[in-house]
């Protein structure tokens, strides 16, 4: 084989029941969709082979890179509220991982490759829509620099794959620092398996938060290394209005990752209720509640480290229950210094907290759209257009004068040169944003017609999301009534 995978499978050392051996299904018919050039370059892959009929055959496993060790991953998970002891990868196969051109490790993983031993009856593959969802927005996370999964590859199977409807199959390459879950934890403690708890810490420690194994406690500074990845990343979903949907703990990843997008989706219009996954029915996963739930789970896997943290019961519970208090603070620092960037306030002052508050309550009885009321604002410190973008996002103009009045006033006290927080605004407010009824038309002449020159347009414009594109405005403009999207799928 002329393609060479620099794979090292650390995890595929870890003892056997922590995975299922398992080779991808080969499919009838691979095409490529699309190859991620640039992440193949960081990864050290040679893209032009990649594209190559070798790559394709790669990338939808009908054939196997030489150091590859395939496995499905064991893992549990509480679902919506209830515990499910065993989940795992049901239609994903890791392949191996890959050290970078910086030396950092990433799991290469095929999702929709065919049934594993954890596939519960599914049929172990993927549709054509989820793939493209997938595919556009972690890519555009990951332009955002929001830490995300990506996505290197899509390939069609050729082959037809049944849920409500026949639907074209496809396979989605996934790289990943790690596909380890809250609910990887939870499937080892769940059987009283503390040796296997251990042996993941161990792993976990090593790989993704090394300085916890100098701790005078490494088991309690891994919680808290979690909890702080978490708080931040949940605070930098918040500021770009996205709405995970399914966060269950066996989506959430111990590396701090946002990790399988399902039914995921941005924020049109500010509504903090906001909901789109057909399968929440509750709104457990409510935009504005997600902070609440990532410290949810959080508690589910301080109780999966407690044996480590301590042998004394009480003085582990006392040492989780100050470690998962550490999250409510550290997640508004990171929501409240990004939201300050947001409103081109680079210092901090008393009020700034209320200043910002009292806009997003402005917009959602307004009904504005989250995006372009932040990248509207964006114009104002310049001079450029006094703001008139802003206020006619608002039902009503005059709602916002007072506000206007009261962040014009407290950009005063900013040392920064307009025309800079102008630049620096613009850098923290995206303009484009995989908005639901851009994707659902993408995936629709995908499905419908084979037709993915939608998909690349919009995968262009989604890599630069700060940046002015005059030739592709009709992108950032929210959808009209007919376009909205009300609900959003899981696909499996």
């Amino acid at each position: 084989m002329s393609i060479h995978f620099p794979f090292d499978n650390s995890y595929a050392r870890l003892p056997q029941r922590f995975f299922a051996r398992i080779a991808p299904t080969p499919v009838r018919e691979p095409r490529r969709i699309h190859i991620n050039v640039p992440l193949a370059l960081q990864l050290g892959l040679d893209p032009t082979a990649l594209e190559r009929e070798e790559g394709v055959q790669i990338f939808a496993g009908n054939q196997m890179p030489e150091t590859a060790e395939p496995i499905a991953t064991a893992y549990a998970g509480d679902q919506f509220g209830g515990f499910v002891p065993q989940l795992g990868d049901g239609r994903a196969i890791l392949l191996g991982e890959i050290l970078d051109q910086n030396g950092v490790r990433r799991d290469l993983q095929l999702k929709g490759a065919g049934p594993t031993p954890f596939s519960r009856r599914g049929d172990g593959r993927a549709a054509l829509g989820p793939v493209l969802r997938e595919y556009l927005i972690s890519e555009t996370m990951a332009a955002i620099g929001i830490p995300t999964t990506r996505s290197l590859a899509a390939v069609l199977t050729g082959e037809t794959v049944y849920r409500e409807e026949a639907l074209p199959g496809a396979v989605l390459t996934r790289i990943a620092a790690s596909h380890i879950r809250v609910g990887t934890f939870q499937f080892f403690a769940s059987r009283d398996d503390q040796e296997g708890v251990r042996l993941l810490a161990d792993h976990v420690i090593a790989r993704h938060y090394p300085d916890a194994a100098t701790a005078k406690n490494p088991y309690r500074a891994l919680l808290d290394a979690v909890i702080q990845a978490q708080a931040s990343l949940i605070a930098q979903w918040l500021l770009v209005g996205f709405v995970h949907g399914v966060m269950n703990t066996d989506n959430m990843s111990i590396a701090g990752e946002t990790i399988d997008y399902g039914p995921c989706a941005f924020l049109d219009e500010y509504n903090p209720a906001a909901v789109w996954s057909a399968i929440d029915r509750t709104g457990r996963y409510a935009y504005a509640n997600q902070p609440g739930i990532a410290q949810w789970n959080l508690m589910r896997l301080a109780e999966c480290l407690l044996p480590l943290i301590s042998t004394d019961s009480e003085r582990a519970i006392a040492e989780a229950e100050e470690a998962l208090e550490a999250f409510a603070p550290e997640y508004e620092k990171a929501y409240q210094a990004g939201l300050r960037r947001k409103l081109g306030l680079f210092t901090e002052q008393e009020g700034d907290a209320a200043l910002g508050g009292d806009l997003l309550k402005e917009m959602a009885e307004n009904k504005t759209d989250y995006t372009l009321s932040f990248r509207g604002l964006s114009e104002g410190p310049s001079g450029r257009n006094e703001n008139t973008e802003m206020c006619n996002l608002f039902a009503k103009s005059s709602a916002s004068d007072d506000w206007m009045k009261r962040w014009r006033q407290r950009l005063d006290l900013e040392p920064m040169d307009p025309s800079a927080r102008r630049a620096a605004m613009c850098a923290a407010n995206p303009l484009f944003i995989p908005r639901n009824h851009l994707v659902e038309a993408v995936i629709r002449a995908g499905v419908d017609r084979s037709d993915f020159g939608p998909f690349e347009e919009l995968l262009t414009v989604l890599s630069k999301p700060f940046e002015d594109q005059p030739g592709f405005t009709r992108y950032a403009k929210p959808p009209q009534e007919h376009e909205r999207v009300c609900q959003t799928f899981c696909g499996t």
